[in-house]
């Protein structure tokens, strides 16, 4: 075979190459590239994600399983004894491809989980990039192998005369497929998209220093002497996609049969939290009780400017933790 020949054969076998599995496979790399780099909560990496995980790797699996295009009745029943492949129709296809991906995403996880990467996204969307072009170059090889009047194709031309071909109506099996997808598609954009479109929230918690100065939870003192400060550290997290201003008002709080009879405020702690930062205010809070009486000190997060009256009910997040007020501290704890 001369040089001429054999590129000739070349050019023929890449024209010849299914443009939807070609397109499916790159598709599957932008979509593990856009899942591994771009942050969670993005629009963008939600499609991504959602193309990777229930459409692309059912419609290369599909596209193993049936390589050839569905005939119409006449043509069926023009043939008596079947020597072609089974094929299916665009709708069938596209059903399928949903389903398929859906049975196909366990199995991943499952052996992910019990690998040195576990069950986070860059692997999963590896593993599923992976098997869509794996899936992909199979369906091109046995579509290649059916018989090109037989084989499936996809064009805009090819469907049209296909259509004119078999004629205007739909079965109604059809009809319900392509609803049925409809309704599944948009129920998973829903329920991947309000949560973003619902806005994000903030963590707040209290520390306190132990002998080693490390930063512990729930190690706060539960007496002081009167004046005496309780040294705490209060961390805002945010979990907002944007830039956030918090405000941490500190109240001291009188309670009586479970009820806030007094407050009075400590003061106030501003903040300005990147997204997905965890701000940390290191703060003295000075009891101002009478000796021997028990108060609760609260601490009460706002976006923005507290109210003219900060509470733990108009707050957007809250803590506190007790102390008493004696003569003489005691050591002792108490958790927040």
């Amino acid at each position: 075979m001369s040089f001429r020949t054999a590129t000739r054969t070349r050019l023929g076998s890449i024209r010849k190459y299914p443009t939807d599995l070609a397109v499916v496979s790159i598709a599957a790399v932008v979509a593990y590239l856009v899942v591994t780099s771009v942050p969670p909560g993005n629009e963008i990496r939600l499609f991504a994600t959602f193309g990777l995980a229930l459409f692309f790797p059912g419609y290369g699996l599909v596209s193993v399983l049936f390589p050839a295009e569905a005939r119409n009745a006449r043509e069926a029943a023009a043939t008596e004894a079947e020597t072609r492949p089974r094929g299916i129709d665009v709708v069938e296809r596209l059903g399928l491809s949903f389903a398929l991906s859906i049975a196909v995403v366990p199995p991943i996880v499952l052996v992910l989980a019990v690998t040195e990467w576990g069950v986070t996204p860059e692997p999963a969307a590896a593993a599923l990039g992976v098997l869509t072009v794996a899936f992909a170059q199979l369906g091109a090889v046995r579509r290649l192998r059916t018989p090109e009047a037989d084989r499936f194709t996809f064009s805009l031309a090819s469907r049209i005369a296909r259509v004119r071909r078999v004629g205007s109506g739909l079965q109604v099996s059809s009809v319900l497929l392509v609803i049925a997808i409809g309704v599944a598609v948009g129920a998973l954009l829903v329920g991947f998209l309000a949560p973003a479109a619902t806005g994000g929230f903030a963590e707040l918690a209290l520390y306190s220093e132990n002998q080693d100065g490390d930063l512990v939870a729930g190690d706060l003192p539960d007496e002081v002497a009167p004046g005496e400060p309780v040294p705490i550290t209060v961390a805002i997290e945010n979990h907002e996609d944007e830039q956030t201003e918090y405000t941490a008002v500190v109240q001291q709080q009188t309670l009586e049969n479970g009820e806030v009879v007094e407050r009075t405020e400590l003061g106030q702690l501003e903040s300005s939290v990147s997204p997905g930062d965890t701000a940390m205010s290191e703060y003295e809070a000075t009891p101002t009780a009478a000796p021997g009486e028990t108060v609760r000190i609260s601490v009460l997060l706002y976006e923005g400017e507290p109210p003219a009256e900060p509470t733990n009910d108009n707050a957007v997040e809250d803590t506190y933790f007790w102390v008493t007020v004696t003569e003489d501290a005691a050591d002792g704890t108490d958790e927040a």
